[in-house]
């Protein structure tokens, strides 16, 4: 299942969580965030209860996004322990996610 995430829930989703977040940073107008979308909810679902999977729209969590350097969606990042573990930028195979979620499920 995939958690909407903002400015104000963030921290307590993504920051605190006990397990590995997988973070897509997308939005509604992005036609490669819908592409890659298909293929991250797999992943939800594939994962659950090993890897949480939360969405941050860009226009609606402004602060997020800066704070994070989001310059280019789809970013999808990886957070271990509160801190950004890894990062994908851009439309890839669902194959590539999965090798880069691997080494922290």
């Amino acid at each position: 299942m995939e958690i909407k995430v903002n400015d104000t829930n963030f921290k307590q989703e993504v920051l605190e969580s006990d397990i590995p977040v997988l973070v897509d940073f997308w939005a509604e107008w992005c036609g490669p965030c819908r592409m890659i979308a298909p293929a991250v909810e797999e992943i939800a679902k594939e994962y659950d209860g090993k890897l949480k999977v939360c969405k941050v729209n860009v226009d609606e969590a402004p602060s997020t996004s800066s704070e994070y350097g989001i310059m280019s969606i789809p970013t999808l990042a990886i957070f271990k322990d509160g801190a950004v573990a890894d990062k994908v930028i851009g439309v890839v195979p669902k194959t590539e996610l999965v090798s880069k979620i691997t080494p922290y499920v």
